[in-house]
């Protein structure tokens, strides 16, 4: 598939780190899935991939630290 930004590219299924700002801290999650463009770099996630970092991320909030690290692989 062609990439839909740079048009150039193809995409390369891969992982990669999700970051989300908290309003009290941050969530880095490791191992997402994605698609990645082999020559902008542009990156795009699956609906249910991003349906289940919604989850990891809501789960997360409960938590007090300033910041969690969480593998996608694990919490999946």
């Amino acid at each position: 598939m062609k990439c839909f930004h740079c048009g150039k590219g193809q995409m390369v299924q891969t992982t990669t780190q999700y970051y989300s700002k908290l309003p009290d801290g941050y969530v880095i999650i490791e191992n997402v899935p994605c698609e990645r463009c082999d020559f902008c770099g542009e990156i795009y996630f699956s609906m249910s991939v991003m349906e289940r970092v919604d989850e990891i991320i809501a789960a997360m909030k409960m938590t007090k630290d300033k910041v969690v690290i969480a593998d996608f692989r694990q919490a999946a």
